[in-house]
């Protein structure tokens, strides 16, 4: 005979065996301060003994909050997680959230649709990463009365915003080429994510780059259009760029990238390309990811607190969500140049180098 699995203890089980009505016993778990504390007490002794645990679902709804939050990015959880530098924020997010008892929920787009993927997702408040302020999912979000805080985008008036600053770390990153003698310089830039397609002015890759050619402009030295290159964000997206920019024929003494993850390819590429580091060309990247100081040679970057901007960015989140700030703030993080290896002395102008080696 098939043995029963005992029936799961009921509200209404906890409720006849306490005396008391099952809103009590609701009250007692969710809003406890609605019942003396005797009363409450007691309540959930009686579901202690009766092995009683109130469904996470239907808690959930009558709170009408999910202790979780969304982190919201442009790109696929696999490409995203291949990136260190989102792995870093990640920490930063995750410790936030764990001492404040709430979940992670990682949103990107769903068949290739964020706003389906943000149909999905039931969360208190959303981490959004790397969107400009006019993104669709942002509006649909806004739309939606659920509380945002922006990271790396240009600042929305309502909400919270984390920034860190860009532009200054890469007016400090340029400024380091040019006091080394490089003239002749590339800057390797992020691709910006679909549906955009276009430069946001006050996002990323729009400050950074203003920084470098206000860096550049100090010392007389004009930015070229032709010496910018976009690729993705990854170590295959920097060494993609060098490859292209040379196969192009630029010829670059200095290299400005605006992440370590693309950096680590550029060097990577350059050994491909025949080019010593920093003897042929000099290299720059930005973040300081963790791994920066470990390869050959260890690269000079631009140091950002990734992981309290991670952490900065659920604490503000939280104090919308919790209604304990009604004046969002907006926070702007410092950098710093951190020089290593990878940047030395420029060489001789590369007509000179060639017609010596030929």
């Amino acid at each position: 005979m098939e043995e029963r699995t005992p029936r799961r203890p009921r509200i209404a089980d906890v409720a006849r065996e306490a005396g008391v009505s099952k809103t009590a016993v609701s009250f007692a778990f969710n809003s406890p301060d609605r019942l003396a504390p005797e009363t409450a007490s007691r309540i959930r002794e009686v579901a202690d003994s009766l092995g009683y645990r109130p469904h996470p679902v239907a808690r959930m709804l009558s709170q009408r909050q999910t202790h979780t939050i969304g982190v919201l990015t442009p790109q696929a959880l696999s490409v995203i997680f291949s990136n260190p530098f989102f792995g870093a924020f990640s920490e930063g997010v995750a410790l936030a959230a764990e001492q404040e008892g709430y979940a992670l929920h990682f949103i990107s787009p769903l068949h290739g649709s964020l706003s389906r993927a943000m149909d999905h997702a039931t969360v208190d408040g959303v981490v959004v990463v790397g969107l400009s302020a006019g993104h669709p999912e942002v509006e649909q979000i806004r739309a939606a009365g659920v509380p945002l805080v922006m990271v790396d985008s240009s600042a929305l008036p309502d909400q919270p915003g984390v920034v860190i600053d860009d532009e200054g770390g890469a007016r400090a990153a340029a400024e380091h080429l040019v006091s080394l003698g490089h003239r002749d310089i590339l800057i390797i830039g992020v691709e910006p994510p679909a549906p955009a397609l276009e430069l946001d002015p006050e996002g990323v890759m729009g400050r950074r780059l203003r920084g470098y050619q206000t860096g550049l402009a100090a010392k007389g030295i004009k930015l070229d259009p032709s010496s910018v290159v976009v690729e993705p964000a990854s170590i295959e997206g920097g060494l993609v760029a060098l490859h292209r920019a040379w196969g192009s024929g630029l010829r670059p003494t200095g290299v400005l990238v605006m992440s370590d993850a693309m950096a680590i390819g550029v060097l990577r590429a350059a050994r491909e390309l025949g080019l010593r580091v920093p003897e042929d060309v000099s290299v720059v990247g930005y973040d300081d990811i963790d791994v920066s100081q470990h390869v050959n040679p260890p690269l000079t970057t631009v140091h950002q607190p990734i992981r309290r901007k991670g952490e900065s960015a659920v604490r503000l989140l939280l104090s919308v969500v919790q209604r304990r700030d009604h004046d969002p703030q907006q926070l702007r993080l410092e950098t710093r140049l951190i020089v290593r290896a990878s940047t030395g002395p420029a060489p001789r102008r590369r007509q000179e180098v060639d017609r010596v080696r030929g």
